[in-house]
């Protein structure tokens, strides 16, 4: 958890900028995140990061849009050659984040926040962090939407309970919430209009800045039909995915499952079977071309992950101590999936 002088700090950088530009992650808790400093600042520009590093290339966006200031939301990693380029625009970098990451990686000339406990192994989500610099009660739902979708119960899901009873459930598991209640199905909504064209994501952020209350969301009407329409889809999708990977599975101790299609839902899935199965450990295998896209859920498997990815040439991965992501070469799908079984069965 950030001190409130830290969060004093970044309220502060956020009321000094006349023009930002937000890059966050391409997930529910980065998406909140953006919408609950937008929603509080009226103002500056967000751009969903679809990369792990983000890459250098996104100094694009800066040129484009100007700035007088960049916040970076819950993006675990950044290419290097990126603080380089702005460095020669001399522009104030504030980068908020709750993963775990090399100090090597973080420069020593921006205003880095970080809410990671040694003693907890975890950190609370972005976007409860942005919601407590804001304190906005009618950002309660998004603050809830968010924190939730990244496993965490935020310290203010009562005060959301009280405000919206319909939209909540009483539970203390955040997946239980995610998967069983309307507060949940909104972050879901979130989730599957991130998977979508570029204009198409950038409508839903429009319409979310706008709306007044989370029923704009969750009940379906002509102006939300894009993106609602846009979940249906999506949803029906994952359900016969994890229809598919329950028949494939034997019962042991890891649930291996690999896919192809257009669409990458590996962490839905993963996440998905997780809170179906929360014993084995997960392994979402997303084949696309020579490369395969990883998504691995499992009760304290990072350090482990992260030691046999390493035996992997061009292999790379990270995350959370019980979800981690990694990309490798198809060739190597075999091997991996073998380690795996041979630390975990």
């Amino acid at each position: 958890m950030l001190t409130l002088q830290q969060i004093s700090e970044i309220r502060e950088h956020l009321e000094k900028a006349q023009n930002p530009v937000f890059f966050f992650d391409n997930d529910q808790d980065g998406l909140c995140s953006y919408l609950i400093l937008r929603r509080f600042l009226g103002r500056g520009r967000g751009v969903p990061v679809k990369t792990n590093p983000m890459q250098k290339d996104y100094f694009r966006r800066v040129l484009e849009f100007n700035p007088d200031a960049i916040f970076i939301l819950d993006v675990p990693e950044v290419n290097l050659g990126f603080f380089e380029e702005v460095k020669k625009l001399n522009l104030p970098i504030i980068w908020i984040d709750h993963h775990k990451i090399p100090e090597e990686l973080i420069p020593k000339d921006i205003a880095y926040y970080n809410s990671f406990s040694k003693s907890k192994n975890e950190g609370e989500t972005v976007t409860s962090i942005c919601y407590n610099l804001t304190k906005r009660k009618e950002d309660l739902w998004i603050g809830v939407a968010g924190a939730v979708s990244d496993r965490e119960i935020p310290e203010f899901y009562e005060d959301f309970l009280k405000e919206y009873p319909d939209l909540g459930i009483k539970s203390k598991d955040a997946f239980e919430i995610f998967y069983g209640s309307e507060i949940g199905k909104i972050a879901r909504i979130f989730g599957a209009g991130l998977k979508d064209r570029t204009t198409n994501v950038m409508n839903m952020i429009r319409f979310t800045v706008k709306a007044k209350t989370p029923y704009e969301i969750s009940n379906k009407s002509s102006d939300n039909a894009p993106f609602y329409e846009r979940f249906e889809e999506l949803d029906e999708k994952l359900s016969a995915l994890v229809n598919k990977a329950k028949e494939g599975y034997d019962g042991g101790k890891v649930l291996f499952f690999k896919y192809a299609g257009e669409t990458s839902m590996s962490a839905d899935l993963s996440n998905k079977l997780s809170y179906l199965y929360p014993k084995p450990v997960i392994i979402v295998a997303y084949l696309k071309g020579n490369f395969v896209n990883l998504s691995l859920r499992g009760k304290n498997i990072k350090e482990d992950i992260v030691k046999i990815i390493e035996k992997i040439e061009g292999a790379r991965g990270g995350g959370h101590n019980n979800a981690v992501g990694a990309q490798i070469l198809s060739k190597d799908l075999d091997f991996f999936v073998e380690e795996i079984k041979k630390v975990f069965s």
